[in-house]
């Protein structure tokens, strides 16, 4: 593909995966808002207990195979073809799991009510896996317009369901339903709008090529995913289910800006970054360019967060859900190095490391393992302290051996690059905190700090003339 044609294509993901991304989870926010008013800690609580089960159960489902049709450049219909139809078994087989498991996850948490919860809530991974195929050629084709469409229609339709349920006094199963409606209107909408229509063939030959990259990337996943979940599965064990809850909804409203951005750049960065794995100097160009645009948007965005998070939460929230604030700021500062991580992960997928990336997740998740459990003993806080610990660490591992293939990327040059961002945005959040101190209103404080903090940051970008902020401006233009 010409370089002008991959920039174009590239760009045009990006902004397309931004709206695909933020106007569906815009919408999801709103409807969480209103359904957070209607139920209880607890009952987010609940669902976060089968968090870790049902995040292992996707994982293991999709295996590294998108991520291996993504990376093969000459990949064929039997190819696709053998894809579904490993996806639909491997899917049927872990619902049958998790249906006899749940009685036993039941009764790990004492809870009797899991056990329908589980059996129920584990069928959106049967009608999710009909379509894992046709998400990958939308990424492939980097063609996230059509996923925008069917991500906004379907969270809008499943949202009014999940809010009626709670209006009704269901509880924990409006987000049962709310999540099941939802899978179940993107998987029509997909089959719709892309029209693909697998073989009746299984290729082995396909399968085998796929599973030497794929089975490694399926560790990896495993182990991330493990580690991601591990602490919902350790505070609803250790800590009560309100606990949990409020746990699980700091996580959750932090990662809406800070995973999703790590999404965007790392699902449109990969597929434009393969075209350039062969030369280095354009390949680290291009890596630079969306590491200072993710830093110039989640530095700013996660320290206007947490200085704003006590009238945040009891604006949107009511005073039910103000224990979560001090959560809520340490996980602000977790989560924003995300966005770095897992771009660095995506030159070291370019690469064909996936044997690297193996290696590097199983010496990240003992460490975070044993940051766990020795910040355990000392309460919520110390655990939410520990993952900050963490992402430093895993942020220097990665990037060390990004430096080590191509010596433009190594730890301290990525460090350079973020800097500025990360400084003109404790700048802000500083004034964010001085402007609202002696202002009582809720919502006053919010609309100073909010306005304040856009000002502020804005000025700050022009005056020390951020590179970020003109690629961004340019971005916009192209599009209008």
């Amino acid at each position: 593909m010409p370089e002008n044609n991959l920039k174009k294509k590239a760009i045009s993901g990006v902004l397309w995966s931004g709206i695909e991304r933020f106007s569906t989870q815009g919408i999801q926010f709103v409807i969480e808002l209103l359904m957070a008013r209607l139920l209880l800690p607890s009952d987010y609580g609940l669902i976060g207990m089968l968090a870790i089960f049902i995040a292992i159960s996707r994982s293991l489902i999709d295996s590294g195979f998108s991520n291996a049709l993504i990376q093969k450049t000459d990949r064929n219909q039997d190819d696709y073809s053998t894809v579904f139809y490993f996806n639909i078994i491997v899917a049927s087989v872990v619902y049958a799991i998790l249906y006899f498991l749940a009685p036993i996850i039941a009764a790990f948490y004492n809870l009797s009510q899991l056990t329908s919860i589980t059996r129920y809530f584990s069928i959106s991974l049967l009608i999710s896996s009909l379509t894992i195929v046709h998400r990958t050629i939308l990424v492939i084709n980097i063609d996230f317009k059509t996923q925008a469409k069917v991500s906004f229609i379907a969270a809008i339709i499943s949202g009014t369901i999940g809010i009626i349920s709670a209006y009704l006094g269901q509880g924990v199963w409006a987000l049962v339903w709310q999540s099941l409606s939802n899978f179940t209107i993107q998987t029509i909408l997909l089959v719709y709008f892309v029209r693909w229509i697998p073989l009746l063939k299984f290729s082995k030959a396909s399968f085998n090529s796929m599973f030497s990259f794929g089975f490694k990337l399926l560790i990896t996943n495993l182990l991330g995913t493990i580690y991601d979940n591990l602490y919902t599965l350790v505070i609803g064990k250790k800590f009560s289910a309100s606990d949990l809850g409020y746990y699980s909804k700091s996580d959750h409203l932090v990662r809406f800006p800070t995973n999703n951005i790590a999404f965007i750049m790392s699902r449109v960065s990969y597929p434009a970054l393969v075209n350039l794995k062969d030369d280095d100097e354009k390949l680290a160009n291009a890596y630079r360019k969306f590491l200072i645009i993710s830093s110039f948007i989640i530095f700013p965005l996660m320290t206007g967060f947490a200085v704003l998070a006590k009238p945040f939460i009891v604006f949107l929230f009511t005073e039910k859900w103000i224990e979560m604030t001090l959560i809520l700021q340490l996980l602000c500062i977790d989560w924003m190095w995300d966005p770095m991580c897992k771009i660095n992960t995506n030159i070291l997928m370019v690469k064909g490391k996936s044997g690297l990336i193996l290696r590097l997740e199983i010496i990240k998740r003992i460490i975070s393992v044993g940051i766990l459990f020795a910040s355990l003993p000392f309460g919520l806080i110390s655990v939410c302290l520990g993952r900050i610990i963490y992402s430093l660490i895993s942020v220097y591992i990665n990037s060390y051996y990004t430096g080590k293939m191509i010596p433009k990327l190594t730890y301290f040059h990525q460090m350079i690059m973020v800097l500025p961002y990360l400084l003109i945005s404790i700048l802000m959040g500083g004034l964010v905190y001085c402007s609202i101190r002696l202002i009582s209103s809720v919502w006053l404080q919010l609309a100073v700090g909010i306005l304040t903090g856009i000002t502020s940051y804005y000025i700050f970008a022009r005056l020390f003339r951020l590179e970020a902020l003109n690629e961004t401006i340019n971005i916009i233009k192209s599009k209008l």
